[in-house]
């Protein structure tokens, strides 16, 4: 039994590292149009580096440049499309989609809404702030977040467990602050344009577990590649 559940556990693992790297290289197909030099492109220099951390091999990051950027033939053309609604409980939700089918996408996100309410543009994004996220890690005890954030640009920040923290930054200034806050003894481990819910609702016990359970459904399906909840905790 022991051997089985190693196996099983090991092709869980790997089925879950596949979607992420395909989640990864579709932000650097899109990301690749506006140029293939990271230098020049703060959105491919962004995903190359989120790539780096999940130790996405180099001729994968590569070839996904290149076919970005229309170096190779077979280009991909993916699509952008957010969905918005509510999770049970009335819980906000908003769903970001990479798609070469918006056909697809959308029966598939219909059906995953069936356990709560698929909503128009619109109808809960003003319930939210559209800002840049960027989590980080505290290079040592004497970090201090709050010097960290007003030196390095971020309207905002929130601190986690064990020196990690979240910094808020507006959506322009996201690239400025993940470059200026490794000076101020932060680690950046992910920086993107998202958001960030303004009311948060609060829950526990099995409705907890409901709503966590329908967010997992939803972030399984390979279209989906950001989910926003607001959700408090």
């Amino acid at each position: 039994m022991g051997a089985q559940w190693k196996a099983k556990h090991r092709a869980v693992a790997a089925d879950a590292k596949g979607k992420l790297f395909t989640k990864l290289v579709k932000e650097i197909l899109i990301a690749a149009r506006n140029g293939a030099d990271p230098d020049m492109n703060p959105r491919l220099r962004l995903a190359i580096t989120a790539a780096k951390k999940q130790s996405m091999p180099r001729d994968t990051l590569e070839r996904a440049i290149k076919k970005g950027s229309g170096q190779l033939d077979g280009q991909v053309n993916y699509e952008k499309v957010v969905y918005e609604g509510f999770a049970p409980h009335q819980v906000p939700v908003i769903v970001e989609c990479l798609t070469d089918n918006v056909n697809r996408t959308i029966t598939a996100i219909r059906m995953l809404f069936r356990k709560g309410q698929l909503g128009s543009s619109g109808s809960v994004s003003w319930d939210f702030d559209h800002v840049g996220l960027i989590e980080a890690t505290a290079d040592s005890a004497e970090s201090d977040i709050e010097v960290a954030a007003i030196e390095a640009g971020a309207q905002d920040f929130e601190a986690g467990e064990d020196g990690d923290a979240l910094f808020i930054t507006d959506t322009t200034d996201l690239d400025l602050v993940q470059k200026a806050l490794p000076e101020f003894g932060y680690t950046v481990e992910s920086a993107k344009i998202g958001y960030r819910p303004k009311n948060p609702v609060t829950l526990t016990g099995e409705a907890l577990e409901e709503v966590e359970a329908f967010l997992a459904a939803i972030d399984e399906n390979d279209d989906v590649h950001e989910v926003y909840v607001g959700l408090a905790g």
